[in-house]
C-alpha cells in the first residue's frame, strides 16, 4: 500500500501533462484565421480562449510554488465550486481576457506566449514534489488532486476550443475519460451508459442542450443539470 500515492501521483500528472500537451498542440496548429471564430465559450472567439489558457499557466506555476503547511481543505473533486448561472462575461477578470487577446495582435505572438508559459507549467507539474500541499483561492489540496482538477480544466477547454472547429484534433480519449470520471465524481452519480465521454462532459456542463433521448436516459440522474463549473 505505500507505494499506491506515489502510483495516483504519477498518473495526475501523466494525465494532467497528456490533456495539456494536447489542447497547447491544438491552439499551436490553428491557422491564424480560426483565432476570430468563436469558441464553445460564451462571448469569446477562439483567440479569447487562448489567452484565458495563458492565465490557467501562471495560474499553475504560481499555485505549485505556493506551499501550504497544514491538513488539505479540498480534493480534486472539491476544488470545483458549483454556480447557479452560466458566465455572462461580465465578471471583471472574464471581461479582460477579450481586450488582453487583441493586443497581442497576431496570432503567432498569442501562440507564443501559450507555448511558452505552458510549457513551463507542464515542467512545473512534471517537478514538483509528490507529497506537497499547495494553496490556491483559499483552499489547501495535495499537488496530485490539483493537477488531477486541470484535467477536467483542459478537456473541457479543449471541446471549447474545437466547437466550430470541425477539422481540429479532440482530446486524447483517455483524458476524456478522466474528465468524464471527474465530473460523476462532482455530480455524485455516473452518467447514462449510452453517452460517450465527449457527450457527457458537453451536456453535463451545459455546453450544449441534450437531444429527446439524452433527456430520456437522464430523467432518473440525481444531480442538477447543469453542472455550472466555478
Amino acid at each position: 500500500m505505500s507505494g499506491a500515492p506515489g502510483r495516483d501521483y504519477r498518473a495526475a500528472v501523466d494525465l494532467f501533462s497528456r490533456s495539456w500537451a494536447a489542447l497547447r498542440t491544438a491552439v499551436a496548429e490553428l491557422p491564424d484565421e480560426y483565432f476570430e471564430r468563436p469558441s464553445g465559450c460564451t462571448g469569446w472567439l477562439v483567440r479569447d480562449l487562448a489567452c484565458h489558457l495563458v492565465i490557467d499557466a501562471q495560474d499553475v506555476l504560481i499555485t505549485l510554488v505556493t506551499p501550504a503547511d497544514t491538513e488539505p481543505t479540498v480534493d480534486a473533486a472539491g476544488y470545483w465550486s458549483l454556480l447557479d448561472e452560466p458566465p455572462t462575461g461580465d465578471d471583471p477578470l472574464d471581461a479582460l481576457i477579450p481586450r488582453l487577446a487583441a493586443a497581442y495582435g497576431e496570432p503567432r505572438w498569442l501562440k507564443f506566449h501559450l507555448d511558452d508559459v505552458g510549457s513551463a507549467a507542464g515542467r512545473a507539474a512534471g517537478l514538483a514534489d509528490p507529497a506537497a500541499r499547495v494553496s490556491t483561492q483559499d483552499m489547501v489540496l495535495t499537488v496530485g488532486d490539483y493537477l488531477s482538477a486541470y484535467v477536467l480544466e483542459w478537456t473541457l477547454h479543449h471541446l471549447d476550443l474545437i466547437a466550430h472547429l470541425p477539422s481540429a484534433a479532440d482530446p486524447p480519449a483517455e483524458t476524456l475519460a478522466a474528465a468524464r470520471a471527474a465530473l460523476e465524481k462532482i455530480a455524485g452519480s455516473p452518467f447514462p451508459a449510452s453517452f460517450s465521454d465527449t457527450d457527457a462532459l458537453l451536456v453535463g456542463t451545459g455546453r450544449r442542450a441534450p437531444d429527446v433521448a439524452e433527456k430520456a436516459a437522464l430523467s432518473d440522474f440525481p444531480a442538477r443539470l447543469p453542472l455550472i463549473l466555478g
